[in-house]
């Protein structure tokens, strides 16, 4: 919980910032993260379920929902929201970068990189389905062709966004909170973090990213 309150404290204090105004686009942003975190929830139950992953929870307040404690719940709410800011922000102050036919490329790339590993490794649940899914949905989104105007800006959030995540999962996965059953993944780390849980964020952002953005464009409210 000190983890969550202390990831969403910026983000939450700078939301009104005149120049960026992230608050004039919540009411798309907070659809976005909730259609995601409800796809995400389910997933976290199910795994739970499976025992692919458990907490500790000696390092939680000890409030429980369906198997999994509310600081997990809150965790689909709290990091997207932080991801996204950091998206609006890159968005306003790196306008003129935009390098669409490279990142486009590097998707492909990824596509593939992403599907090689599902396929390879598809006996380790969690790393077959993380893979998988990050495929599927990229290659969604390129196929869909409505994310290029966005998909610099995307890939610059992520990669400034595994700076808090290498932070914050590498405290989750070195006390560890969160526990991960070494069956079901490639026994990969980089500190201490499951190299799938990386695929896993780029997924959550992306969806996030994609949601928000056509809720945006088709200004339906």
């Amino acid at each position: 919980m000190i983890l969550l309150v202390g990831s969403i404290s910026a983000p939450l204090l700078l939301s009104f910032d005149r120049k960026v105004q992230y608050y004039k686009n919540l009411k798309y942003i907070f659809p976005a993260i909730i259609v995601t975190a409800i796809i995400f929830w389910v997933w976290d139950i199910r795994f739970v379920e499976a025992q692919i992953w458990s907490f500790n929870q000696e390092y939680t307040i000890g409030v429980n929902l369906i198997g999994m404690p509310i600081e997990e719940w809150l965790f689909f709410i709290v990091v997207p929201y932080c991801c996204m800011f950091i998206y609006e922000v890159l968005k306003y102050y790196l306008q003129k970068y935009q390098f669409a036919h490279i990142f486009k490329s590097l998707s492909v790339l990824l596509i593939a990189v992403f599907a090689l590993v599902s396929y390879f490794f598809r006996h380790q649940d969690y790393t077959f389905l993380t893979f998988l899914f990050s495929a599927l949905y990229l290659s969604y989104t390129l196929i869909r062709n409505k994310f290029t105007p966005y998909i610099t800006k995307f890939y610059f959030a992520f990669l400034v966004s595994l700076i808090p995540f290498l932070v914050v999962n590498g405290i989750l996965t070195s006390l560890p909170v969160v526990k991960y059953n070494s069956v079901h993944i490639l026994n990969i780390r980089i500190i201490n973090i499951p190299i799938e849980d990386f695929s896993y964020l780029f997924l959550l952002l992306l969806m996030v990213t994609t949601i928000y953005e056509t809720l945006k464009e088709s200004r339906h409210y």
